[in-house]
């Protein structure tokens, strides 16, 4: 059965209490026509008739839009009575009846599959419920002004962890595990290192790991899907999936006890194979986490000390890390999914909450997980009786409405036994968990024995004040609490343990160690840089808090209740155990809330909004009423002759029994809303016809006036264009008549200029025909040739060839008599633009230029190497002495280096050459080893004689020292360079610049003698044949000849 109560504070609609069954069976999908097109038509059907999820979220949806009050709707009921079903149901209408849009759909969307994520990681099967929810679940919808959805917050309560590790009989660990075994791919399950048999993995329960109703390969798929639709990058779900790999293959880690040296036990991991492949997945180093596995650091101030761990606690070590990967996992996909859900805008947001959170649990055996859980639905049943059983009987003796009291059972002493400071179980059980000394379970128990036995619900058997001494039904190691849904047995076993919730640091550190991107984002408290030594808060403290800030969030908001009621315990359809059922209604307090409905009103208004609701119903109240707005509604109610007995006055709200009463008035509101809907069209029609026949009226006077002025334009423009044509003709004609006469005195003007130039000449050449016939020939051959050289001289200035150098065009010349001034002309002209092109050379260039000339005076036509060089620059130090450490001694000890490069010296014995360093400055050539830079020769340029070569294609050549120098006892110098063309051009120059000595000669022969030491050695040059390639070679034919083969030119 599946009871839905409406509760509507401070509004008009209050009190309406809705009853459906809850079948066993599945849900019709709220997307079908059947659900919606009923919810679309609620004003023109009854609404007793819908859905009765669909109604409710009907009525807080328009509610939020229309009055603009934050909803919150509290989904509540045993394990298994279909709260998560209702709370799909609610999610999906509201996203039905929203607006649409791209970015509303998306916003919808993802909404909506935010549920088979949470679903997947946070629900499991238990023995009341296939799909129950371990967790607590609060979502805030965020709306706009215009009732569309723009995104969410989703707030997660105790996540029942320790299912990961350990499962009751009947029961299955949470879902991911298998849909992951059963829908994962092969290739996926082979990244992830796992097999699909579930029996593989000790922390999957095999008694119930296959459930008929469940597909766990469909649903991985669509958790997949979800995941994409959220916003769940590729890679994070990767990672994701890796952490749930690594959850189980941490539960096959098994240990086995060592003994050691000093007596003391310790514990080894049995197969590491298991452990290495979960390292391999989270990027762990294996001896890191093995040895967190077999010791414990504990730290206290300034000390550290670290001790073994025996198999016992190892495996709580194992446990221990396992529920906390998985539990901060769930933690980090509820944030993760709220930054995709979450609202991008910044304005104000209204609110509709919902709460789907896990049911009040009676198990054969009850532990921490089932009295955290049953305290939160003390809380919310604490809520329920605040907002509905005692507000409301408070308010009709607040309002003065003549009323007798229904008494009810509030729990608030039950809340107070458990969350009390001082005396309350949570507070008492942090007490024991931070006290010093052995804490057990069994020592909590006598301090609750001690504290709690005067408490009328609280029983125990070992308080020796109790009357329960002799009840068998309650063991020794138990306590039993008479909560509002009935009396339930807790077993103390581990009650301590799971409130501390401890996890070794040791842990924690090798957690953070590892490479994985999502670890390091689980386990912050591992950063060694961010040790905190103090003891974090325990889980009944954190659960508490969070349930106050639940709470106090709820009663900001108005509430609309779903009390889901079970129909029987056998998960069967179409069995209702009426005993059952009236249980679940006695202590929900649902016959209590329904007599107060029964017995009071079932709405409520204050006078001011029900009297502006309502005011056009009557003529005395329409449009205005001056006088108080209680007088008011009293005028309205008289006037519409309701019975007395249907309402009643408080002294600020006006109560209605019936909601006939309140159909009546909204149908009358209706009716007159439509009069007057009637009334505003009419009025605007007449409004609108007569505005439009002035708009027409006013057109039809601007255009009436704009014709006349075209016509009259049009007129103007016709008279004004005759007028001109008239004065142009009359124009032309007189300008035509001066013309004519101008032109008549013009030709009388010439014809006499004409005859007194005639006269006047035919007087000169009379007088001056003598003197003219004598001198007239030489003057007019001077006067052609002055013009003809003028003309010249202005032709050859327009057609002057380019600045360069090398440009050797030039005009042709005009007359064969000009070829002597043509041709010094442009012996002229290209001096000058040699001067012009060298006067723009720097310092460093006309060096490299002379150098370049001299190398051209030297080599040209002689040295078959030569042309290659020309475009070639000098660069003189082609080893970057003074840069490179490791010739920076040989360069400290000499002056200014001119030229540096590698060559090599030939040896005389062999022909084969060893390479050299080959430095010259202004005085000296120098020879140094290139490997260590040692000096093995220096020679003063004074010493040269000569430098021979050959005109072959090659690079030797030779250094001859004078001889009887000191630098001659060793013999002349053979070397063979690529720069051959540079080095003997830069020797030749400074030996030339130099004043003290003769100029070095050079001499160009392909046949030159060598002196070595006391010996004279012929150097021959010959054409080697196309087999020894294109290399040149040097071979010792004798005693007294050396022959260089050089190849071909190319």
């Amino acid at each position: 059965m599946h009871v839905a109560t409406v509760e509507r504070k401070n509004s008009l609609l209050t009190g309406r209490n809705l009853q459906q069954n809850q079948a066993q069976c599945e849900w019709p999908s709220a997307t079908t026509d059947w659900g919606f097109e009923r919810t679309e038509q609620r004003h023109k059907e009854n609404k007793e008739a819908l859905i009765k999820d669909y109604a409710l979220a009907d009525e807080a949806y328009r509610s939020l839009r229309d009055q603009d009050k934050d909803q919150c709707i509290l989904i509540t009921g045993e394990s298994g009575a279909g709260k998560t079903e209702a709370s799909k149901l609610v999610m999906s209408y509201v996203a039905a009846v929203c607006g649409k849009g791209q970015e509303v759909n998306k916003v919808k969307e993802q909404l909506l599959q935010s549920n088979p994520v949470l679903e997947a990681f946070g629900n499991a099967k238990t023995v009341r419920n296939d799909n129950s929810s371990r967790f607590g679940k609060y979502m805030d919808i965020e709306f706009d002004f215009k009732g569309d959805p723009l995104g969410g917050v989703i707030s997660n309560y105790l996540l029942e962890k320790s299912r990961v590790v350990k499962q009751p009989r009947g029961e299955r660990n949470f879902h991911i595990f298998y849909q992951l075994l059963s829908g994962a791919s092969d290739d996926t399950l082979k990244k992830l290192k796992l097999e699909r048999d579930f029996s593989k993995y000790n922390y999957l329960s095999l008694d119930s790991a296959t459930v008929s109703a469940l597909d766990d390969a469909a649903n991985f798929r669509t958790v997949r899907n979800a995941m994409q639709i959220v916003g769940f990058m590729e890679d994070e779900m990767q990672s994701v999936l890796e952490l749930v790999a690594a959850v189980l293959k941490l539960g096959n880690i098994e240990f086995k006890p060592e003994s050691r040296c000093n007596g003391m036990d310790e514990s080894r991991i049995k197969d590491k194979n298991d452990l290495k492949e979960m390292c391999e997945l989270l990027g762990i180093e294996q001896s890191v986490l093995e040895r967190a596995f077999s010791y414990r650091t504990v730290e206290a101030k300034m000390e550290k000390v670290s001790t073994t761990l025996n198999v016992a606690q190892a495996y709580y070590a194992r446990d221990a890390l396992a529920k906390n990967l998985y539990s901060r996992l769930f933690s980090w996909l509820v944030t993760r999914i709220n930054e995709s859900i979450k609202a991008q805008a910044k304005t104000r947001h209204k609110v509709m909450g919902v709460l789907d959170i896990y049911g009040f649990e009676i198990f054969e055996e009850n532990s921490f997980e089932q009295f955290i859980i049953n305290y939160c639905n003390e809380k919310l049943q604490q809520i329920f009786i605040e907002l509905t059983l005692r507000e409301e009987q408070e308010e009709y003796v607040r309002e003065g409405i003549e009323w007798t009291n229904i008494e009810y059972f509030n729990n608030a002493v039950i809340c107070d036994l458990i969350e009390n400071n001082q005396n309350g179980i949570l507070a008492m059980l942090d007490e024991e968990c931070l006290r010093p000394g052995t804490v057990t379970d069994e020592t909590f128990l006598d301090k609750l024995n001690t504290i709690c036995a005067q408490h009328q619900h609280f029983e125990s058997r070992l308080s020796k004040k109790s009357k329960f001494l002799n009840d068998h039904s309650l063991p020794h190691n138990c306590f039993r609490i008479q909560h509002y849904a009935g009396k339930v047995l807790y077993r103390v076993e581990g009650f301590v343990d799971k409130n501390n919730d401890l996890l070794y640091r040791d842990l924690s550190q090798a957690m953070y160690k590892a490479n994985h991107s999502l670890i390091k984002q689980l386990f912050p408290e591992g950063n060694p840089a961010k040790v905190n030594l103090k003891r974090p808060p325990t889980a009944g403290f954190q659960f508490k808090a969070s349930v106050g800030t639940l709470m106090s969030n709820l009663q900001t908001k108005n509430p609309n209740y779903i009390r889901c009621i079970k129909p029987n315990d056998k998960k069967a359809s179409h069995i209702f155990t009426e005993s059952l059922v009236c249980h679940q209604v006695r202590y929900l307090g649902l016959m209590e809330n329904v007599r107060v409905r029964r017995a009071g009103y079932a709405f409520r208004q204050t006078y001011e909004p029900c009297l502006e609701r309502y005011k056009m119903l009557c003529k005395n109240t329409w449009p205005h009423w001056r006088g108080p707005a209680r007088q008011g509604v009293e005028a309205l109610m008289t006037d519409l002759q309701v019975p007395a007995e249907e309402f009643s006055y408080g002294r600020s709200k006006i109560f209605i029994r019936n909601p006939r009463t309140l159909f009546f008035l909204e149908e009358k509101r209706k009716q007159c809303l439509e009069d007057l809907a009637s009334l505003i069209q009419k009025i605007y029609r007449g409004w609108k016809c007569r505005s439009h026949f002035l708009l027409l009226k006013k057109s039809q006077i601007v255009v009436a006036s704009w014709f006349r002025r075209y016509a009259q334009q049009k007129k103007y423009q016709k008279i004004k264009h005759s007028t001109t044509v008239v004065q142009s003709y009359i124009r032309g004609w007189q300008a035509r008549k001066l013309l004519r006469e101008l032109k008549y005195q013009k030709k009388c003007e010439e014809a006499v200029t004409t005859i007194s130039a005639y006269w006047h000449g035919t007087q000169v050449r009379r007088d001056y025909r003598k003197f003219f016939r004598a001198n007239a020939g030489r003057k007019i051959y001077n006067f052609t040739i002055q013009r003809i050289m003028q003309k010249y001289f202005l032709g050859l200035k327009s057609k002057l060839p380019s600045m360069s150098p090398i440009d050797k065009s030039w005009p042709a010349r005009p007359y064969s008599f000009l070829d002597g001034v043509h041709t010094e002309l442009r012996r002229i002209f290209h001096l000058w633009r040699c001067k012009k092109y060298r006067s723009r050379f720097t310092e460093e260039k006309k060096a490299v230029y002379a150098e370049k000339l001299e190398a051209s005076e030297l080599f040209k036509d002689k040295k078959a190497v030569y042309p290659s060089s020309v475009s070639q620059p000098f660069k003189g130090d082609y080893l970057e002495i003074s840069k490179n450490p490791k010739y920076q001694k040989l360069s400290s000890g000499v002056e200014k280096i001119l030229l540096a490069d590698v060559v090599n010296k030939i040896n005389r014995a062999n022909g084969k050459g060893s390479p050299r360093i080959f430095l010259l400055t202004k005085k000296s050539v120098i020879l140094a080893d290139q490997k260590t830079g040692q000096v093995k020769a220096s020679v003063p340029l004074p010493d040269l004689a000569n430098v021979s070569t050959s005109t072959q294609r090659d690079g030797f050549f030779a250094l001859k020292l004078k001889e009887g120098s000191s630098s001659a006892v060793k013999g002349d110098f053979l070397l063979s360079s690529d720069h051959l063309i540079e080095i003997i051009t830069k020797l030749h120059r400074i030996s030339s610049t130099a004043a003290d000595r003769e100029k070095l000669s050079v001499d160009i022969s392909d046949e030159f003698l060598v002196q070595f030491k006391q010996d004279k050695v012929c150097v021959k040059f010959i054409q080697g044949s196309p087999k020894n390639g294109n290399s040149v070679s040097c071979k010792r034919k004798n005693n007294r000849l050396l022959e260089v083969s050089v190849p071909t030119s190319p």
